[in-house]
């Protein structure tokens, strides 16, 4: 087995630590590995594989000392052949809150939602995936 060094601020190892011990896992190793399978296979659904789906993400993030706003704006702009529509807004003293609204396939959503995880500094990312159209073949 390989082994992998990951370095996060210390409130999250303290996250992570906590969460391990309330839910019986053996260590961060065995956290780490799920949260990994978990996230690897979030778009490995074959039902929507070779579909039209419509994707809706949302990212919440401090908009002070960080430059998370203007990568929204950029990857808005890189995607915009599935970007169908953006709604910004203020949440709370320091916080903002970007929503977009996507058309594509499962790759270039997948695509999409991994260039927003992997921006510096969001506090949050969900997002979720509907077929559009014919939902025959969908449990």
């Amino acid at each position: 087995m390989g082994v992998v060094s990951v370095s996060m601020p210390d409130s999250l190892v303290d996250r992570i630590d906590e969460f391990t011990d309330e839910h019986g896992y053996t260590g961060r190793s065995e956290f780490l590995r799920e949260a990994a399978r978990d996230l690897l296979g979030e778009f490995e659904d074959r039902k929507l594989e070779d579909r039209e789906l419509m994707g809706i993400v949302t990212v919440v993030f401090d908009y002070e000392g960080t430059a998370v706003e203007e990568r929204m704006m950029r990857l808005r702009h890189e995607h915009e052949e599935i970007v169908a529509s953006n709604f910004h807004s203020h949440v709370g003293d320091h916080n903002c809150m970007e929503l977009f609204i996507l058309e594509g396939n499962l790759e270039q959503i997948s695509t999409f939602v991994g260039k927003i995880r992997a921006t510096t500094d969001t506090k949050t990312v969900d997002y979720s995936v509907t077929p559009i159209g014919d939902a025959e073949g969908i449990v």
